[in-house]
């Protein structure tokens, strides 16, 4: 029978063989991790960039791991965002999805927190600012207390859904009863051709509803468009004198006159013809009168994922596009029938 002595000796005998084998770099493991039965050891991972384990090919990157919070609806299918998580992973591949149901506290607490409108909605931890992409591409991040939520329509991401609608504001252009169950909110561009022939239609279904629908005309000039902004100032300084509807039936009807032009001449032309107070106008319009409300509604349509027009809300239903009448009439009447 061995003594307790012989046993010592062979145990620290094979204690010394291990760790010599350890540090000869023999083993991938620590000792530690012997005992524990699990991981790889540090210092090997920290010169490995590839390794594969258990059926598994690991892939060693220098950048920390990301979390970020998607906020989605699964009963909607277009609000699935494997399609932009796939994308987002060419791009962050340390990111670490977490779903969270817009309809659960959670998610209530992160709609009201961050001021969100669309659906789906990817909320990053302050780790995404140690990245390669958040350097190269911060515009399409908005910070918020450590946090930061992505800018989907910055990525040509279209909204999966509206969690709301634009509001009417006081100085927006309206038409109908404001209180009405079904709202229809415009963005437009005064010099946009798509917009000249979705004109005709909102103005037919306009007089088709009268009180029982709410009308409401937001601004949205195109950057390729130069006279596009002057065109929605005008039209703004012709809402001063309750001509705003048909301000914009002269400025659609004229587009190719005006739209060739390089000043607001035209502009005033047309006031004058709808026998506005021209001095009042036209001090309006050189004075630029309204550019902080033209700007709200650019920042507005930015928040709601807009980037081109015409784009119509009828109540949470979006219509991207020109909409025939038939089609505009049929939405609202699929939301009076609610």
């Amino acid at each position: 029978m061995e003594s307790k002595k012989d046993t010592k000796i062979k145990n620290l005998l094979s204690i010394t063989i291990l760790l010599a084998g350890l540090f000869a770099g023999s083993l991938f493991v620590d000792v530690a991790q012997v005992i524990k039965g699990s991981g790889f050891s540090s210092k090997n991972l920290n010169r490995a960039e590839i390794f594969e384990a258990n059926g598994k090919t690991w892939v060693a990157y220098s950048e920390p791991a990301v979390g970020v919070k998607v906020i989605s609806d699964d009963a909607c299918e277009k609000c699935d965002p494997s399609e932009a998580l796939v994308w987002l992973r060419r791009v962050l591949p340390t990111i670490s999805a977490e779903k969270v149901a817009y309809d659960s506290q959670a998610g209530k607490d992160l709609i009201n927190k961050f001021g969100i409108s669309t659906l789906p909605a990817f909320i990053f931890d302050g780790n995404i600012t140690k990245t390669d992409f958040y350097a190269q591409a911060q515009i399409l991040f908005d910070p918020k207390d450590e946090s930061y939520i992505m800018k989907t329509q910055e990525l040509g991401l279209e909204p999966g859904k509206y969690l709301n609608i634009p509001e009417t504001k006081e100085g927006d252009a309206t038409f109908g009863k404001l209180d009405s169950e079904v709202r229809v909110v415009v963005f437009s561009d005064f010099q946009c051709p798509f917009c000249k022939s979705f004109w005709n239609s909102l103005r037919d279904t306009m007089k088709s509803y009268g009180d029982r629908v709410a009308f409401s005309y937001k601004h949205l000039p195109l950057g390729i468009h130069p006279q596009a902004n002057d065109a929605a100032l005008a039209a703004d300084c012709a809402l001063e004198q309750d001509k705003f509807w048909e301000y914009g039936d002269k400025l659609y009807a004229a587009q190719s006159a005006w739209s060739q032009s390089t000043d607001t001449q035209l502009f005033k032309k047309y006031a004058q013809d709808l026998k506005l107070d021209t001095e009042q106008f036209n001090q309006c319009l050189d004075n630029k009168k309204y550019q902080d409300k033209v700007d709200a509604d650019k920042n507005e349509a930015n928040a709601f994922g807009i980037s081109g027009t015409p784009a119509t809300f009828i109540n949470n239903q979006f219509k991207n596009g020109v909409v025939s009448t038939e089609e505009l009439k049929s939405a609202i009447e699929a939301e009076l029938a609610k």
